[in-house]
């Protein structure tokens, strides 16, 4: 992973900066999931189901801004694995359950996370750390006050 140098004009760009500061925190935290063979979106697609048991796929896709193209075969894959199970809701619509692996498996995943989120924010200093989800919410959430 590149490190950032004082000499790089694009470090004075908050876009930039953001951008790298994302990529390099996604790739650490997949390499911390990579022990129980996932990755933060399988992370995120588990931890969504588990808080909104019955989710629509077209829903959890809307949720996680996964396109619908990319939806069928990673819910498969899960599927595959044996931590999620989809059922017919009606013609066009299936509903997502976690199984019984799929709880345990994400009970694993919640602690790597927050042992991520944990190394994460003590890279900011103490005073600071309080702002960094205010301020990145903001960044995120641009039509919001």
């Amino acid at each position: 992973m590149l490190r950032a140098r004082a000499s790089d004009p694009l470090l004075k760009l908050p876009g930039y900066v953001l951008r790298r500061a994302s990529a390099a925190a996604l790739a650490e935290l997949n390499q911390r999931l990579a022990r129980l063979n996932l990755r933060h979106a399988d992370v995120a697609m588990l931890m969504l189901i588990e808080s909104s048991p019955g989710i629509t796929q077209s829903q959890a896709g809307r949720v996680l801004d996964i396109q619908r193209a990319n939806m069928v075969p990673f819910v498969a894959r899960l599927e595959g694995r044996g931590v999620l199970q989809r059922r017919q809701v009606d013609r066009r619509s299936q509903a997502l359950d976690l199984t019984r692996r799929g709880r345990v498996l994400l009970v694993r995943a919640r602690r790597v996370v927050a042992a991520h989120e944990a190394a994460l924010l003590r890279r900011v200093p103490d005073k600071l750390r309080p702002m960094v989800l205010p301020i990145l919410m903001a960044l995120w959430n641009r039509d919001r006050p």
